[in-house]
């Protein structure tokens, strides 16, 4: 594979680090969901630990080198799961965590980030201008931005969930929600070099990575308008797009109906509860079926963590 930043040396340290609450979460063969789908279709379990999303796995190796350094503060910019992420594991360690988000971010993520005793500045904006503010916050306050997908550790964490696929395997694709691209990035780097293709999938609605994929060159756009607040960036970082490049073999994008479909399916057929992020790849097997028709497909179920009331009405529970 050509170069990235990603290290497997570093990758298979992290699960050193990585708190196992994070680790080795469940990987089962979903059958009631192949008659709808028409292949076969695993699932990887990422909301089986208290934050609810895959992002411990990355913010634990942030905590851990923070502290070990005697850094004791730091900052992040998040549409909600990031920012739980961080806040528990800096609270483990003692350190003091400001996260900035959009005041439209679910309330449930902004519940949860207070809960977990992180100090919460809400913007007007959407995650891109939340990132500007604690671009400035981190300057004016001498502390460590955390940003996801740039910062290695956010990537290498999530690596770690390609190396357990590996070891699990051998799948014909896996299928990764693509937002800022620590996920995509971090899984493709392992499994890629294990046969396993690997297909980014984001809404059409928030289309700003896929496109930079495709183009092979940055495309930002001007607003985004998905459900899917987890994924939904306007700006890539050249950085994460280069190892994306890498990476990836595929980016392709869905439609809302989809997402929502998506949902309801994993509701329906795995008795699971999901935020809109974590259905994509189950959106990308029912806008394309031929694609994956006779293949073993692992999705990464990547959170969970969604306002009760919207999920209902979005999938009509």
């Amino acid at each position: 594979m050509p170069e990235t930043r990603l290290d497997l040396a570093r990758i298979r340290a992290a699960r050193r680090v990585i708190d196992p609450v994070f680790l080795d979460t469940p990987l089962y063969r979903c059958e009631a969901l192949e008659p709808v789908l028409g292949c076969a279709v695993s699932i990887k379990l990422e909301t089986a630990n208290p934050i609810r999303s895959f992002k411990g796995r990355g913010t634990e190796l942030v905590a851990s080198g923070l502290a070990g350094r005697g850094e004791r503060a730091a900052v992040c910019a998040s549409a909600g799961n990031l920012g739980q992420a961080l806040a528990w594991s800096a609270r483990r360690r003692g350190l003091d965590v400001t996260v900035v988000a959009s005041r439209f971010a679910p309330a449930a993520k902004l519940e949860r980030i207070r809960a977990l005793g992180a100090r919460l500045e809400l913007v007007d904006g959407d995650f891109d201008d939340a990132r500007e503010r604690a671009v400035a916050i981190a300057r004016r306050d001498g502390i460590r931005l955390v940003e996801d997908s740039l910062d290695l550790e956010t990537c290498e964490g999530a690596a770690t969930i390609g190396l357990e696929l590996a070891d699990a395997g051998p799948f014909d694709a896996v299928l990764v929600a693509l937002g800022g691209g620590a996920l995509a990035t971090g899984v493709g780097r392992v499994v890629r070099e294990h046969g396993t293709e690997v297909i980014c999938v984001q809404p059409l609605g928030a289309p700003a990575m896929t496109r930079s994929w495709h183009a092979r060159r940055v495309i930002t756009t001007e607003s985004t308008d998905t459900i899917a607040d987890g994924v939904a960036g306007r700006c890539p970082i050249p950085e994460v797009l280069a190892d994306l490049l890498v990476t990836a073999d595929d980016a392709v994008l869905v439609r809302e109906p989809s997402i929502v479909a998506g949902m309801r399916l994993l509701f329906e057929h795995a008795g699971l509860v999901v935020e809109p992020s974590a259905a994509l790849g189950i959106a990308a097997i029912l806008e394309d079926p031929d694609r994956f028709a006779g293949r073993h497909v692992v999705t990464i179920v990547c959170g969970s963590n969604v306002d009760a009331d919207a999920y209902r009405g979005w999938i009509g529970a």
